[in-house]
């Protein structure tokens, strides 16, 4: 699979229409969409998470990208991580800055993402990045984490495109991956899986895998 041209840093203008709209759904929700989800990670999500414990040392250093609440981070932090909390939304943002956390702002299609760090955290978020240009969000992804280092993803798994809505009418782009296909364009990118799980959640069917950088396919 090729692998298109990167955006540029700062790329809004290279954001469609559809990742717009995503975003703009995910401004407006940010109180609504913490009141539904416990304050912990979501029982579906604890299975990863624990893998990803596993994987790694006390102190290991992350990124978190799609951070939302944050009670991924909250949860991880008490076990001795160290989360960078980053949201496409400022929303999510502003609401773990409310309750005492740092987080930022983070484009993932155009933003520096920093690096390189021990492992990065991509849960329920990728799938609103479209198809063609995952890829190299994917590859720059890759390139922030050290070698060694653990890559931890959850996404919609199927084929095609679709669209859900919100609550307040919000169009949310989402992006279907057959596992295959997904856990080839990593291996591409010299991560290899440690660990995978496939599961009916929330909106359908949900691959959650874990990589590592450096570990043959």
């Amino acid at each position: 699979m090729s692998v298109p041209e990167t955006p540029k840093d700062g790329g809004e203008a290279s954001r469609s229409a559809s990742n717009t709209s995503t975003l703009a759904g995910y401004e407006g929700c940010a109180d609504e969409y913490a009141e539904t989800t416990a304050p912990k990670p979501e029982a579906d999500d604890q299975p990863a998470l624990v893998e990803l414990l596993k994987a790694l040392e006390p102190g290991s250093r992350l990124l978190e990208i799609g951070s939302g609440p944050g009670w991924d981070a909250d949860w991880l932090e008490e076990r001795g991580l160290v989360i960078r909390r980053t949201d496409g939304a400022d929303s999510f943002v502003q609401f773990q800055v409310s309750r005492g956390r740092q987080a930022e702002r983070l484009d993932v299609i155009g933003d520096p993402l920093g690096g390189p760090y021990d492992g990065v955290v991509a849960l329920h978020v990728l799938q609103h990045v479209e198809r063609e240009i995952l890829p190299s969000v994917l590859s720059r992804i890759a390139a922030a984490i050290r070698d060694g280092g653990v890559f931890l993803l959850a996404l919609r798994e199927g084929e095609g495109e679709s669209a859900d809505i919100g609550s307040k009418g919000n169009e949310y782009y989402v992006a279907l991956w057959p596992r295959a296909e997904i856990i080839a364009v990593l291996a591409a990118l010299d991560l290899g899986p440690l660990w995978s799980n496939s599961f009916e959640g929330r909106e359908g069917r949900w691959l959650t895998a874990l990589f590592r950088k450096g570990l043959p396919a």
